[in-house]
């Protein structure tokens, strides 16, 4: 009998050992586990196999083609006479262009139609967050940083005459600043350009535009101007092509995604600081969050942005749908829609104002809820950003490391032996401590100017979100938790929106009526509310009939 314990226990041990060594050597050899084991982590979550061995698709009515749009086709070219545009024009016009992706895409496009406009040639714009950022890769420079140049040019040859620089002796002239300047205001009709605009261009022939505000002309022009809407149509979807190397990455992202066959969803949250503050959601939020989108609403106000006071109700911004979706609105919505728990949800954005926090509730539901963190290697996006010059140590997240002749000096001022042990070594600060990126709110009245990381990270968000672009763009299915809000400022979705309706009408884009879905979503809660309020009252019925009858019982036992 202790002979087969004993073999038992042996047998035990060698299994455990078996299995440890064999957890080592995966642990060894992968160098991104999820990369590589997605695709059998994705394999079980909407396919089958049917009688004839083929995979099926689960519900096809939530990843098809909405056949009422299959007909429409995509459609810009110019349905007047339309005359090339010569060199002997009224002159040059360069500009800088100040924002994140979605000012910068617009700006381009509108900067396009006023030169076609005031028949005057474009040099091709000067994208500041990439400039500002010092010491990022000059393989990549400006316009080019996301952009292709040569495309941009050859796209739009039939419709304005585009440059990469001016000519030299103009260049120097520029340098001396003798040429006008003007910050046309955002979504300027027009006739600003024709009137104002025009006749220094002709009297100077060189005039200089700063877009700060994502689109420096009207969003919808008149009917006379409808060609120039069509030019905006073939420079967003023609001649806006991203370099090579962003593209090729983001379609490798997408065949990953569609690994097995299987559709995916693409989801944008819009939780954007500068979204949150123009519409007043700083309820939705707790803590120092609310006083971030507080002081920049105050901004706002003081920019002349917002003609409404500091302090509004966010719930009630809530109920006319200003405010985006929360995530764990979005996850009740898409299983409300069919969407099962193992959907692949594709998370765009590079930036989501609170962090993985939020989301969590989301990635509860939707457990294949990835980013191009996940689905990428670090080597695939390094190569994106070429060769930049390390910066230095961030004092925040590191600490002085102290030289040998350092450590022999303090350790023969430390006093006779024997001492006692020496004190741990200094913590590290990280950024999301007091003295971190947000220390500023309970010290200072005035957010600090940008560090020399922060500049490079604004950069580098420039790529995170046209790779978001491109796969947004191809996703089987696109939900925008905030878009169209109606005060004319560009925003992801409503890029990535127009763009899938212009290239392929009949793919299913959602376009959720936020006010509707929050009403919705707080019935729902009044009534589960109610029907648990009503369950607890029946259980103190009962439970308050159920001591009666015992008391009844015992005095009669008594009696």
């Amino acid at each position: 009998m202790m002979s087969r314990m004993k073999l038992a226990a042996l047998g035990g041990l060698v299994l455990s050992f078996v299995s440890l060594l064999v957890h080592f050597l995966l642990a060894k050899s992968s160098v991104n586990p999820f990369l590589y084991e997605a695709s059998r982590y994705f394999m079980d979550d909407m396919n089958y196999m049917d009688a004839a061995g083929n995979m099926v698709v689960v519900k096809k009515k939530l990843w098809g083609k909405v056949k009422a749009l299959e007909g429409l086709h995509p459609y810009a070219n110019p349905r007047i006479a339309y005359p090339v545009p010569n060199k002997q024009n009224n002159g040059f016009i360069y500009a800088k262009i100040f924002g994140g992706f979605e000012k910068i895409r617009t700006s381009i496009c509108d900067l396009v139609a006023v030169s076609r406009l005031l028949n005057a040639t474009l040099v091709i714009p000067e994208i500041q967050r990439s400039i500002r950022s010092k010491g990022i890769s000059s393989k990549f420079k400006s316009f080019s940083y996301i952009y292709n140049e040569e495309q941009f040019i050859a796209a739009l040859a039939n419709d304005v005459i585009i440059v990469k620089d001016l000519p030299p002796n103009l260049k120097e002239a520029r340098k001396r600043k003798q040429f006008p300047t003007f910050r046309p205001q955002h979504s300027a009709p027009a006739s600003f350009y024709l009137t104002t605009i025009l006749p220094k261009l002709m009297e100077a022939k060189v005039i200089g535009l700063i877009v700060t505000d994502g689109g420096c002309l009207q969003p919808v022009l008149p009917h006379s101007l409808a060609e120039y809407q069509r030019l905006r149509c073939r420079v967003a979807f023609h001649a806006l092509h991203f370099r090579s190397e962003i593209v090729a990455l983001g379609h490798l992202i997408v065949e990953r995604l569609r690994a097995p066959g299987q559709p995916y969803l693409a989801y944008h949250p819009g939780l954007k600081r500068d979204t949150l503050a123009y519409h007043g959601c700083a309820e939705i939020f707790q803590d120092i969050h609310s006083e971030l989108i507080q002081y920049r609403r105050k901004q706002m106000i003081k920019q002349q942005i917002i003609n409404q006071e500091l302090y509004v109700d966010s719930f009630a911004q809530r109920g006319n749908g200003s405010c985006p979706l929360m995530p764990e609105e979005v996850g009740i919505l898409l299983r409300a829609m069919g969407y099962p728990p193992r959907t692949r949800i594709y998370l765009a954005g590079s930036e989501t104002f609170g962090g993985q926090r939020v989301l969590i509730p989301l990635r509860s539901i939707y457990t294949n809820l990835v980013d191009r963190t996940h689905l990428c290697r670090k080597e695939e996006l390094a190569n994106l950003l070429g060769p930049e010059t390390p910066l230095p140590p961030d004092p925040l997240e590191t600490i002085p490391e102290k030289s040998l002749k350092q450590q022999t000096e303090e350790w023969y001022k430390a006093g006779p032996r024997p001492r006692p042990l020496p004190p741990p070594p200094g913590r590290p600060i990280y950024r999301h401590e007091k003295e971190g990126w947000y220390g500023w709110v309970a010290e200072n009245d005035t957010e600090p100017d940008p560090s020399l990381f922060d500049l490079r990270e604004q950069a580098h968000c420039l790529i995170w979100d046209a790779l978001d672009y491109i796969v947004s763009v191809e996703a089987d299915a696109f939900f925008p938790g905030f878009h169209n809000d109606g005060s004319q400022w560009p925003d992801f979705s409503s890029l990535v929106m127009g763009h899938r309706l212009y290239e392929m009408a009949s793919s299913r884009t959602f376009r959720p009526n936020r006010s509707e879905i929050y009403f919705s979503l707080f019935k729902m809660v009044v009534c589960i509310s109610h029907y648990h309020f009503v369950k607890s009252l029946e259980k103190f019925e009962f439970s308050r009939c159920f001591s009666v009858l015992v008391l009844r019982i015992l005095l009669n036992m008594k009696e």
